[in-house]
């Protein structure tokens, strides 16, 4: 990053305006003017502008970095409030593209924002990456973690890597010259519905503050040249404990993408790879859409046959906790506890499993059918989409 094209340093030419807004990165030997001029010269794109994306947005915009690419389809929900410090409370249903550009030119009103009000895809991963000197990964999911490595790792842009859950969180620089790839780290994504993501697991909202800030000033030290970036190292985050702690890591010459030996040189079909269904497989479930065996049932169905009084049993398979905030009644097996309480239920019985959003409600329902419940079928949506169809007054969470 230090060495990239001297021109554009030097027509970044810095404003009085500019002099006074940034003099106390000015008067550091390690930023100085030419520093600044780097900073105003760069081009940056953030992928997500959520818990991650918000610090690292503000931060970036606030030190002066010249150009801000950000990535993001999503609208703002009020649920996001409790972490995504970008977006306030009058901006719950509008875009964050626009939510974000509004905040950060306020802040920075010479920044210049692109957006891209939409998901990466291996469509339009490469042309996107192209146009930034480097990439911060505010991503949430493992085909988007995977998809912006191998782009990075295939354009040589360096991957500013952060990821949170709960009250611990990651932070590293993959994809740099000479250092490892998230590939490297992680070259198997894990089994589908094996890691919860935040939605279910839940994240401390202080958390992506914390690393999102990390994942900024990385980025800002890789676009100065200085200080150590965390290449060939992860660093780990517990905020419980408030413990931090670095692990080593080293390029993997076996890695598909960055190796010595690439196999993979052009980027692939990411939800696929992480045993998910493409995107033209993701389609409103109906009842007789299957997966892995098991009947999905629609929220409609399911209320079709609640207001008709069809004997079913609805098992409600998350935590208690969750139960407190919104339930459609039925009978509460947490997941972890259903191998040992499959006595409590009857096989003779249609069963309807149901969870949040239908991945735990998923994993449950096969479990059942491999014990011998033959009349089985999971919750397309979850109570999720009981809101989203049925009934708007069950809470979202």
């Amino acid at each position: 990053m230090a060495d990239r094209d001297q021109n554009r340093s030097q027509l970044a030419e810095l404003t009085d305006e500019e002099a006074h807004r940034f003099a106390r990165h000015l008067i550091l030997p390690e930023v100085g003017v030419s520093g600044q001029q780097k900073l105003k010269a760069a081009r940056v794109l953030c992928v997500g502008v959520g818990g991650l994306g918000s610090p690292v947005a503000l931060y970036l915009a606030a030190a002066g970095v010249g150009t801000l690419g950000l990535v993001d389809g999503d609208v703002v929900e009020l649920s996001n409030l409790q972490r995504q410090v970008l977006h306030t409370t009058p901006d719950v249903g509008t875009k964050k593209i626009a939510s974000a550009a509004r905040k950060l030119t306020a802040l920075h009103p010479a920044l210049r924002v692109i957006g891209h009000d939409s998901m990466l895809t291996r469509d339009n991963a490469l042309e996107m990456v192209a146009d930034y000197d480097l990439v911060v990964d505010g991503t949430d999911n493992f085909p988007t973690r995977y998809l912006v490595n191998d782009a990075c790792v295939l354009l040589g842009k360096p991957n500013v890597y952060g990821s949170i859950f709960r009250f611990e969180g990651q932070a590293s620089v993959f994809a740099a010259p000479g250092g490892p790839c998230y590939r490297c780290l992680y070259p198997e994504p894990p089994p589908p519905g094996m890691i919860p993501n935040c939605a279910e697991g839940g994240v401390l909202g202080v958390l992506p503050g914390i690393i999102g800030t990390l994942q900024a000033a990385e980025a800002i030290k890789l676009i100065l040249g200085c200080g150590e970036p965390l290449i060939g190292r992860l660093l780990l985050v517990d905020v419980l404990a408030m413990r931090f702690h670095t692990v080593k890591l080293r390029r993997n010459p076996e890695c598909p993408v960055c190796g010595d030996r690439p196999t993979i040189t052009a980027l692939i079909d990411y939800p696929e790879f992480c045993g998910l269904p493409g995107a033209s497989a993701i389609s409103t479930q109906t009842e007789s859409a299957v997966k892995n065996g098991i009947p999905q049932m629609t929220v409609r169905e399911l209320n079709r046959r609640r207001e008709n009084g069809e004997d079913h049993l609805l098992l409600d398979v998350r935590e208690p906790y969750e139960y407190q905030i919104a339930h459609l009644g039925g009978h509460l097996i947490p997941q972890s506890e259903v191998p040992a309480r499959l006595n409590e239920l009857d096989k003779d019985r249609e069963i309807i499993v149901h969870c949040r959003s239908g991945v735990r409600g998923q994993r449950v329902a096969e479990l059942l059918r491999q014990n011998g419940f033959t009349r089985v079928s999971n919750l397309a949506g979850g109570i999720l989409a009981w809101s989203d169809e049925i009934d708007p007054g069950i809470p979202k969470y």
